[in-house]
């Protein structure tokens, strides 16, 4: 007999969650239309995300499954599953067993027509992403591998968490999530505290808790299920696809997958109603949901949908609407038109902007002033200054860390690792077994070994290992010189652009980002190891600049950054990027502890490039000298344009 520590838990019911009105709607909308493309919930930890997400299992219809009936199924996909885990790969029992070969199907495999829940799927390998995403799109899985050609359905509602601060998602793949909600704990009191009053209470007594719901989950089971029969008779008349098409048009979104999400999410909405005809509110809806993911063009724009442009959106829609209305019923009138070739009257403007649109200097450079000399008695004042607004940002190059790492997945630098894809096999261990190359060596010797029919025979020299390549995030730190001698307002204009760049290029390769800023007497850490670029970009609008320049704490501070990091991610590759002119005037014997600090950073087995900004008639050459302590690359700043930074890396073997 089952003991009671044996005896399963019963979930969370839907209906008992209290708040996340938005989130559950979503939920629903998708369980109704499962063609809509999944949710993307974002949202900071403990605010039922990952409660709602399992709770909506129990209210899907039950699924057919080879002439039986079942209920849908839940299946979660680990952030450490590989390739083979998720589509599937071939049967070796089948293939030792009776010598044929034949496809285990995988976790897309059986979350047909069903829940597959990601929980933190930002932190999930990308190609592993655009497999399942090409999965939910397709509604089928298509596998060539192995010498095993296969295809099954793949039906699912496709369900997304993450914490944004723990890093984001590719505007890619933000777009083929259907809808979008963003999550946070109420500070209503009275909703805090029926949220804890309900916890408790199910933590005590489960079973009791969902008896004390079951009647409201089953209802609404069944108007899930109505609503799904009714979805293909929902109108949807040329006027609201109209204001659907001007709202996306009005948002400046790439494509037509927000149009058709948002099609499909009205018409989903007006079966969820009961009515037959999708009406404004119904895409009003349906926009709240579909297009605040797809508008956020950059990392740095603010997530979310401003209600009021939408206000506007939706007036401006219906007025488009509303004309096209009129057009139609003149069109059927007997009167001919006034002009029927269709010209467009002249009166007497071409359309075009006149004068006094744009203001004398409006498209003009920087009045930066004149630079700063850098010979002797040259510089600012040691006074703190705002840094220099950011030069125009650029679309990075790829920065590669040399060599081939074993880091956290990312699309940056190459790496060997387990989540990769197989690229050869080996006699070596290998990560994994790669089973077409074990069972063929081992076939070329079967008549040896005597056998003649039933299981394969195996022997330890048949293994092969598998090879896999992949992509790694890395770790970039900036040490940034701030003193008095690089406060220029031309050179951190240039530097903090091309920082701001990169961590746009960071948002979408999975790289943290470290800035260490030098002036004064110490070397701040302005910036943290960090991949959420919102902070990143508040932090460095409040650097400050001047004073001298003590480039040793700098490099000490860049070590003790990179050797914490690496207790914390120890296979995560760091990249140092200096940027300074060498002329380390922090106190006493200043430009050696320089040196020295240098020499300790490299021995610390840390790439490194040094960006010389030293100008003028006069060179002292002491960046150089620093590049050759790092035992790093070195490039100068007359020879470095913004659109360069990123692609010197390479020189940091």
């Amino acid at each position: 007999m089952r003991s009671e520590e044996d005896r399963p838990v019963a979930g969370f019911p839907f209906s008992a969650v209290v708040g996340q009105d938005q989130l559950r709607l979503a939920l629903i909308l998708c369980a109704v239309h499962p063609g809509i493309g999944g949710v993307l919930v974002r949202g900071e930890k403990g605010t039922a995300k990952s409660t709602v997400v399992r709770a909506l299992t129990a209210l899907l219809p039950a699924v057919d499954d080879a002439g039986t009936t079942r209920p849908a199924r839940l299946v979660e996909l680990p952030v450490g599953a590989t390739e083979d885990r998720v589509i599937g790969s071939i049967d070796l029992e089948k293939v030792l067993r009776d010598g044929e070969r034949a496809f285990q199907p995988g976790l897309l495999a059986a979350a047909h027509q069903g829940v597959l829940y990601v929980d933190e799927v930002n932190l999930l390998h990308d190609h592993l992403v655009d497999v399942l995403l090409d999965a939910a799109a397709m509604g089928r899985v298509h596998i060539e591998r192995d010498g095993i050609s296969h295809s099954h359905p793949a039906k699912f509602v496709l369900v997304g968490t993450m914490n944004p601060e723990e890093g984001e998602l590719r505007p890619q793949l933000l777009d083929r999530f259907g809808l979008a909600v963003d999550v946070a704990a109420s500070r209503d009191v009275d909703v805090r505290m029926e949220v804890v009053r309900r916890r408790l209470d199910y933590e005590r007594d489960p079973e009791s808790f969902v008896v004390r719901y079951e009647s409201a989950d089953q209802e609404l089971a069944a108007e899930i299920l109505t609503a799904r029969d009714r979805l293909d008779s929902v109108e949807l008349s040329n006027r609201e696809l109209r204001r659907i098409a001007s709202l996306c048009a009005s948002f400046d979104v790439d494509g037509m997958r927000a149009d058709l999400v948002l099609a499909r999410t009205a018409t989903a909405h007006a079966a969820w109603r009961g009515d037959s005809e999708v009406t404004a509110e119904d895409v009003r809806v349906a926009a709240e949901l579909t297009l605040p993911h797809r508008r956020r063009r950059d990392p740095f724009d603010e997530p979310g949908l401003d209600q009021q442009q939408l206000d506007d959106a939706l007036e401006q829609a219906d007025q488009d609407a509303q004309s096209q209305v009129e057009d139609d019923a003149r069109d059927g009138e007997p009167e001919p038109p006034e002009n029927p070739e269709g010209r467009v009257p002249d009166d007497g403007g071409s359309g075009d902007e006149g004068p006094g649109d744009e203001g004398p200097g409006d498209e003009g450079p920087d009045d930066d002033g004149p630079e700063d000399p850098d010979g002797p008695g040259g510089g600012v004042r040691a006074t703190d200054r705002p840094s220099a607004p950011p030069a125009g940002e650029f679309k990075a190059k790829l920065l590669e860390v040399p060599g081939v790492g074993e880091g956290a997945p990312g699309r940056r630098s190459r790496s060997m690792s387990s989540r990769g894809r197989v690229v050869r096999s080996t006699r070596e261990r290998g990560h994994g077994l790669h089973l077409t190359s074990t069972v063929f060596a081992a076939a070329e010797s079967q008549v040896a070994r005597g056998r003649t029919a039933g299981r394969l025979r195996l022997a330890p020299d048949d293994l092969r290992g598998a090879i896999r390549e992949g992509r790694e995030g890395n770790l970039i730190v900036f040490v940034v010189d701030a003193s008095g001698s690089m406060a220029a307002r031309d050179r951190l204009s240039a530097v903090t652009g091309a920082v701001v760049s990169l961590l746009r290029d960071a948002y979408q390769r999975r790289d943290k980002v470290a800035v260490i800023t030098v002036r004064g007497r110490e070397a701040e850490l302005v910036l943290p190891p960090t991949s959420s670029v919102d902070i990143a970009v508040r932090r460095l609008q409040s650097m400050r600049t001047g004073g001298k320049s003590p480039l040793a704490e700098g490099f000490l501070r860049a070590r003790e950054v990179v050797l914490r990091e690496r207790l914390r991610d120890p296979q995560r590759r760091a990249l140092v990027v200096t940027l300074t002119d060498g002329r380390a005037t922090g106190g006493k014997d200043a430009l050696h502890r320089a040196r020295v600090a240098a020499h300790l950073l490299a021995d610390a087995s840390v790439a490194s490039i040094v960006v010389d900004c030293e100008t003028g008639l006069v060179r002292l050459g002491l960046a150089a000298e620093l590049a050759r302590e790092l035992r790093g690359g070195y490039v100068r700043l007359a020879e470095l344009s913004a659109q360069q930074v990123a692609g010197v890396v390479r020189a940091a073997a």
